[in-house]
């Protein structure tokens, strides 16, 4: 299952990267979409191709064809080259490998966008259910898990950990074992008590428990250490607000659960964590090699932030708090917060990963999630966000350079 002699191998995509892009600045995709189309059908082995379409599929919203057309992808070859690279092949060039899982583009670290406008050469291995790894592998320097912790990739995280320690080209970044305890019941588990850390105590539930527990049949403290109502409940894997909501009262839950049916729910405790002017903000923060990088800040006067609905495009006023929060991070909130950070690196022990925080009214770092798959991108328009691309650059080249720092200890 290796690409014909009359294409490059590994075979090159346009880049999840470059087409995402693409999509946020509100480019027709469709154009490349039939063009993609008619290369693969042109080329039935053009896997390329069929990677690529997948991804414009997705970032359509068009999940089932997106997966079909990555299952063909796949099915001809699970190594891929991103296009994006300034890469060369001499031997200053950091050759990174990324063992990736199928699925959407929530399943991996989004890492084409830390390597963007780099000279590191990025190969992305597909681990594949029920499929041999290919005999095939490109040189590299190291290795590194991008799959995210997900139902759907706890086995490809399994199965990565079976042969991680055995990867005849150490090291392996992200140990996937470490990965897997990233569940949003995990990583409070895992932060539960860590000095400086407010992260609330989460459990998962059954839609049957939940319902027992609208009824009256079970108490919260049964599910809940101290738990108390309103409670914060999603369904197991959602992300970007999808389900989420906070139940004031046990008679709220009946609705709750027809409205977002699901094979199972996180239940955790709700935190008031308004500010200063009643003011909801959250931070997104990235851990390079165990230090933050602030990402973005996002301010609503809602408890449920998004960064795309907390109006920071239309708002100056909130723009200009964050651009201050960005310039004064190191010397401020990291330096608030040094011993929580400290504790997280520690005890969830990767080489990158991010997190969505805020800070409580008496002072803690409050943790809502533990994440590798988060996006952390430079996408956002310059003359709106003028103070965004520059920090977003200081984070692309501190995850460059902690790579560039392995190879050297490799070859010193």
């Amino acid at each position: 299952m290796t690409a014909g002699q009359d294409r490059p191998w590994p075979p090159q995509s346009m880049g999840m990267a470059r087409l995402t892009t693409m999509a946020f600045h509100g480019e027709n995709m469709v154009p490349s979409a039939i063009s993609l189309l008619k290369r693969s059908e042109a080329d039935h082995g053009d896997s390329a191709a069929l990677l690529d379409l997948a991804t414009i599929h997705f970032l359509l919203g068009h999940e089932e064809a997106g997966l079909t057309y990555q299952e063909r992808a796949l099915a001809l070859d699970q190594v891929y080259r991103e296009q994006t690279s300034a890469a060369t092949d001499d031997d200053d060039t950091v050759r990174l490998l990324a063992f990736a899982a199928p699925g959407n583009l929530m399943s991996n670290v989004p890492i084409q966008f830390l390597l963007e406008e780099s000279d590191i050469r990025l190969d992305l291995l597909y681990v594949v259910p029920g499929e041999d790894l290919p005999e095939r592998v490109p040189g590299h320097d190291m290795a590194m898990v991008i799959v995210g912790e997900s139902e759907a990739n706890r086995e490809i995280l399994e199965r990565i950990s079976a042969f991680a320690d055995l990867w005849p080209c150490p090291p392996v970044l992200n140990d996937p074992r470490k990965v897997l305890q990233l569940s949003r019941d995990g990583v409070s588990t895992l932060l539960a008590g860590a000095p400086g850390i407010r992260i609330p105590a989460t459990t998962r539930i059954d839609p049957e428990d939940l319902a027992r527990l609208g009824r009256g049949e079970i108490a919260l403290s049964d599910l809940l250490p101290d738990g108390t109502f309103p409670v914060i409940t999603r369904p197991v894997d959602s992300h970007a607000g999808k389900g989420l909501a906070k139940l004031d009262a046990p008679s709220t839950i009946g609705l709750y659960l027809a409205a977002h049916p699901a094979e199972a729910y996180y239940l955790s405790s709700f935190v008031d964590y308004r500010g200063e002017g009643g003011m909801f903000r959250k931070y997104r923060i990235a851990m390079i090699d165990g230090r933050p990088y602030v990402c973005h800040m996002a301010v609503s006067s809602h408890w449920m932030i998004h960064y795309l609905n907390a109006d920071m495009r239309e708002s100056a006023e909130k723009r200009a708090e964050e651009a201050r929060a960005f310039a004064t991070f190191d010397e401020e909130f990291a330096a608030r917060h040094a011993g929580a950070f400290a504790a997280m690196a520690e005890r969830i022990g990767l080489d990158y990963f991010a997190m969505d925080c805020a800070e409580t009214p008496d002072g803690q770092l409050l943790v809502f999630e533990a994440d590798t798959a988060m996006i952390v991108h430079a996408m956002d328009p310059p003359d709106i966000f003028p103070y965004k691309a520059p920090q977003m650059r200081r984070i692309f080249k501190a995850f460059q350079d902690m790579l560039r720092r392995i190879k050297q200890s490799k070859t010193a």
